[in-house]
């Protein structure tokens, strides 16, 4: 049985002041999975992830989640609704401690359509997840590594207990071991039901967490397919991918 739509957007267009940046893109992400929206820099993955939250001024097309339009509403309605997002730039409030940012956070547990109760996030759970963020708990955001400070960013986005995450470039810039956290993390919030709509340009990161992936190049999608048939397209990866 086909998994249910979440997330869906349909001749989605969006712009900078008066630079067109996304052309008519079509996406789905559906509950469970893990989609990698690929390309090189400047291609379009944040815009894509920053237009479907409503973070632009300018965006035209079809966004739904849940069923429900939110095409033309605010970011924080669609936070409210459990769309979550983790922006590139982390964002962590450097002055309050790990524990006061994962308080700004915090959103009631949430119910599936069906019934059935989504994943509920403590600091607790979260702590596990993230075993660096447990040994620092009172720990100033600003006092942080990058590593640690995107450990958080995205620790704080799982307090409101989302149904789907988009999460912005994770392995961009931060050490290796902090990158296989990342990946382990996403497979753990994957088996608890969570969707996840990343950007990515770390063919072998994607590859590690991702069930499909779409390729973005200059804000057009040019093929998107299982993530098993990306890795083995060396024409499309060469294409679009390699730098």
């Amino acid at each position: 049985m086909e998994k249910e739509v979440l997330l869906q957007a349909k001749g989605l267009n969006a712009w900078y002041g008066a630079a067109h940046i996304l052309f008519d893109l079509d996406i789905e992400v559906r509950r469970g999975e893990v989609v990698a929206l690929m390309g090189r820099n400047g291609a379009g993955k944040s815009t894509t992830l920053k237009a479907l939250m409503g973070m632009l001024d300018k965006r035209r097309g079809n966004i739904r989640f849940l069923g429900n339009d939110i095409s033309r509403t605010p970011p924080f309605h669609a936070a409210r609704m459990g769309l979550a997002f983790v922006p590139e730039d982390r964002r962590v409030f450097t002055d309050l401690t790990v524990m006061e940012n994962l308080a700004v956070g915090r959103q009631p547990q949430r119910t599936w359509p069906d019934g059935q109760l989504a994943p509920e996030w403590t600091p607790e759970k979260l702590f596990t997840l993230f075993p660096n963020l447990g040994a620092m708990p009172q720990r100033h955001g600003g006092r942080m590594s990058g590593g640690e400070q995107q450990m958080l960013t995205v620790a704080r986005a799982l307090m409101g207990n989302p149904y789907l995450v988009l999460l912005d470039e994770p392995s961009e810039g931060v050490a290796p071991v902090i990158v296989e956290q990342m990946a382990h993390m996403i497979l753990e919030l994957k088996a608890k039901g969570v969707s996840i709509l990343l950007s990515e340009q770390n063919m072998h990161f994607a590859e590690l967490v991702s069930d499909r992936a779409y390729v973005l190049e200059k804000g057009q999608l040019r093929y998107q397919a299982s993530m098993a048939e990306l890795a083995a397209n060396d024409d499309v990866r060469r294409a679009y991918l390699s730098v």
